[in-house]
């Protein structure tokens, strides 16, 4: 009988063992992650769970009959991997025979070496992240944000909603500014400080005071904060250092193919989620890292049959990868909703609307449209979703 182990036991670890299953691999899978909880929807952990409470049990993914037989293995990181030997080594020092690996290990939250007290200060990626926050949301609380992406902006909004006075630290031009533009951004940005949220735009923060826990922190341009909270939300690295000694690209994630396949002799092995540096054949051939909801699973569904059809010996499909990322947030009453990379383009056009109210903007490269994103106009996006499609 052959195993597949997969390293991750989040949406694109579920969706891997899924595919697995579809593509008629019977034998053993198993699944770990250092996590104790099943898969579970992690977006709402900085929007609606955060400010109505977190339940974990409500969070988590519904799981297809065909993988009831699989193996969990909860709350057990991996520390390392031997793929001559073909085996993972688990925090513990157990290790894990496999056949084919899937790595579904995902990313986490950059953290600044920023001197001063660390007590208060928190990345929110997990659940128990998620319940840690929640108990410093209160009123009159003071929160400091570091990062003006979606995850801080998400925050702010809810921490604000909670009746906490909120301070946004950022060395972005405008907030969500790589994946929005600055006409959008600094929209956006309007609609945060109507509601009372506060940017230092240009700026990072150097330093924090107090004694076990933050009580201020002080700005690069000499501004001091009082602080009950910090949120950093900087950005993501990869979860890839149990892969280090396998002669692998780590160099930003994990490099594939289009068929989800890592490079290497020594065993079949695939990638998915945010750690899969992949090429996509909507959007050139340029392999990169896409942080977006859907791509788990879109990632899942293509790399499932690859490594099945290695483990049969036979060659996989390698036609180009065609996975149209999307994401959405909502900020207060704002929905925004995106389809195609708006990050990679060169210019935006407002096409509809005004976007300080509800519209939609086109972005471009010198391949024509490569992105949308709708405000409230989220019935208006499905020609755009075809569009972006018929790239291929």
């Amino acid at each position: 009988m052959q195993r597949v182990v997969i390293v991750g036991a989040g949406l694109g670890g579920l969706r891997a063992a899924e595919s697995l299953r579809s593509a008629d691999y019977s034998d053993a899978i198993t699944i770990v992650g250092d996590e104790v909880y099943l898969p579970y929807n992690r977006p709402p952990l900085s929007k609606e769970a955060l400010a109505g409470g977190i339940d974990i049990e409500g969070l988590e993914f519904r799981r297809k009959a065909s993988v009831d037989d699989v193996e969990w293995l909860l709350g057990t990181p991996v520390a390392g991997c031997d793929l001559s030997l073909r085996t993972v080594t688990l925090s513990d020092g157990a290790t894990l025979e496999f056949d084919g690996l899937v790595v579904a290990s995902g990313i986490r939250p950059r953290r600044l070496p920023i001197p001063g007290p660390t007590g208060g200060r928190y990345a929110l990626r997990t659940a128990a992240d998620a319940l840690a926050v929640r108990e410093y949301l209160t009123p009159g609380a003071a929160v400091i944000i570091m990062g003006a992406g979606f995850i801080g902006c998400e925050v702010a909004a809810t921490a604000i909603n909670l009746g906490c006075t909120v301070h946004v630290v950022a060395l972005d031009d405008e907030p969500m500014v790589r994946p929005l533009g600055l006409e959008l951004g600094a929209a956006m940005r309007r609609r945060h400080e109507a509601h009372g949220v506060r940017f230092h735009l240009g700026h990072t923060i150097v330093a924090f005071s107090g004694d076990d826990d933050v009580r201020s922190a002080t700005l690069s341009d000499g501004t001091e904060l009082k602080a009950d909270l910090v949120i950093e939300a900087v950005g993501s690295v990869a979860n890839t250092d149990w892969l280090r000694g396998n002669d692998l690209d780590l160099s930003d994630g994990l490099l594939t193919d289009s068929a989800m396949q890592v490079s290497t002799p020594l065993a079949p092995v695939v990638a998915v989620g945010d750690l899969a540096r992949h090429p996509n054949g909507l959007f050139s051939h340029v392999p990169r890292r896409i942080e977006h909801w859907n791509m788990p699973t879109e990632t899942a569904r293509r790399a499932g049959p690859t490594l099945a059809a290695l483990l049969r010996g036979e060659e996989p499909d390698r036609s180009p990868f065609l996975g149209l990322p999307a994401f959405w947030s909502d900020q207060y009453d704002t929905k925004l909703q995106s389809f195609g990379m708006p990050g990679i383009a060169d210019n935006a056009e407002v096409t509809s609307g005004s976007v300080d109210e509800s519209c939609v903007v086109e972005y471009f490269d010198a391949s024509g449209l490569v992105g949308v994103v709708g405000v409230d106009r989220t019935a208006e996006l499905a020609p755009y979703r075809k569009a972006l499609l018929a790239r291929s």
